[in-house]
């Protein structure tokens, strides 16, 4: 049986976790693991991140690695297309969300939401940085209705977890989204939220971020 370890308000963990439900993967969900540097947990995940996937005993870290393994050991119901370069367009719009619009819209987390202080020169590069990473997205997503094509694939995963977390940070570092640009966006992840699996996880989340505020 597997086993999926992280936190609900994780995006990463709630990525690999849709796309488990999604393919119909039977699996136990481990909500309590945080990320720590402790012997222990680093002997299951070595950078001391979540998620991380438990496999009989055996342990798989970063949310795209578990989900290339799903892939493999889970063909029946794919989140990829057949065809290599579709398939090689799903990787590029996660490159892009993931290393050139999330990535860099995290260096903004500590203040917007942990309390912590943010440079204005972090606060100018991060701003400068999402117009290119928007800018690299823009240009692949279809929206056609889903943001690789036709069929949903692991791009919406990807797409449901990390873009209004982008959107919510810039809205309070700028007083602007810069995801505005795409006015796609707002109809397609509402329509995204309607499916179950998506459902499931995102209720789940607002549900360990208002315990959090208690």
């Amino acid at each position: 049986m597997l086993k999926l370890c992280g936190f609900h308000i994780s995006n990463y963990f709630n990525k690999a976790r849709i796309a488990m439900l999604e393919k119909g993967v039977p699996f136990e969900l481990d909500p309590t693991c945080k990320p720590s540097q402790q012997e222990d947990f680093l002997a299951r995940s070595p950078m001391g991140k979540v998620p991380f996937l438990d496999v009989d005993g055996a342990h798989l870290s970063e949310s795209q690695v578990i989900c290339e393994y799903l892939e493999d050991a889970f063909p029946q119901k794919p989140l990829y297309p057949r065809d290599p370069l579709a398939r090689a367009r799903v990787r590029e719009l996660i490159s892009f969300m993931e290393l050139h619009v999330e990535l860099v819209a995290r260096q903004l987390y500590r203040e917007v939401f942990f309390g912590g202080r943010v440079s204005d020169e972090v606060k100018q590069s991060v701003e400068k940085g999402l117009v290119k990473g928007i800018r690299a997205l823009r240009a692949r997503a279809r929206f056609d209705p889903y943001i690789a094509g036709a069929e949903l694939t692991l791009a919406d995963c990807a797409a449901f977890v990390h873009l209004p977390l982008v959107s919510l940070a810039s809205k309070i570092a700028y007083g602007r989204d810069p995801l505005e640009s795409m006015p796609q966006i707002k109809p397609y992840l509402k329509m995204l939220g309607e499916r179950p699996a998506f459902r499931a996880v995102n209720d789940d989340r607002k549900a360990a971020q208002a315990a959090m505020q208690k």
